[in-house]
């Protein structure tokens, strides 16, 4: 099955139209959920779970940058899939730098607080027609300072391809 990703705007219905920010993107993917057993807590996982080799070995070059400039890093890798094995979802559950913030049946919120900037990626099912859904991944970013400007600029562009590639990857993962 081809995975088409299509950006859209912030959705409406999301908790981060609350929040302020300087920068936000949005895209979205259709999947089948035959059995209707596709949760957030679900998606949120797969999600984590796997993502494209290129993506890895990004955060890990970001880690080793922002290490000099004494910004949060994601913690140790390998400890990764027993994190998720024991991830609940609930508020205040960490995965890597990712921190639920809020939960709702259809939408997570993960992010992190951090010197420069702050940052929330919703996870957001939309239930459409029969065993159709929609998974929408939205990015806000607000900065705290200069800083979190320049630190943004060089992470935009690659952003924006992430972000579909892990829409993408998720996806697969739920297929499986």
């Amino acid at each position: 099955m081809r995975i088409k990703v299509v950006k859209v705007d912030l959705p409406k219905i999301s908790s981060l139209v609350k929040e302020t920010y300087e920068y936000s993107d949005s895209f979205k993917s259709e999947f089948i959920d035959e059995e209707k057993e596709i949760d957030i807590l679900t998606v949120t996982r797969a999600f984590f779970s796997f993502s494209p080799g290129w993506i890895g070995k990004l955060f890990v070059l970001r880690n080793k940058i922002v290490t000099l400039f004494g910004l949060k890093t994601g913690g140790d890798l390998q400890q990764k899939e027993e994190v998720l094995q024991n991830f609940k979802g609930e508020i205040g559950d960490k995965v890597g730098i990712f921190k639920v913030y809020n939960k709702t049946e259809n939408e997570m919120i993960l992010g992190e607080n951090d010197a420069h900037l702050n940052f929330r990626v919703s996870l957001l099912i939309i239930q459409k027609e029969g065993t159709k859904k929609e998974l929408i991944i939205s990015t806000i970013v607000h900065f705290n300072n200069w800083f979190g400007k320049l630190y943004f600029l060089p992470v935009k562009p690659f952003h924006k391809l992430i972000v579909p590639a892990m829409l993408k990857s998720t996806l697969k993962n739920l297929e499986k």
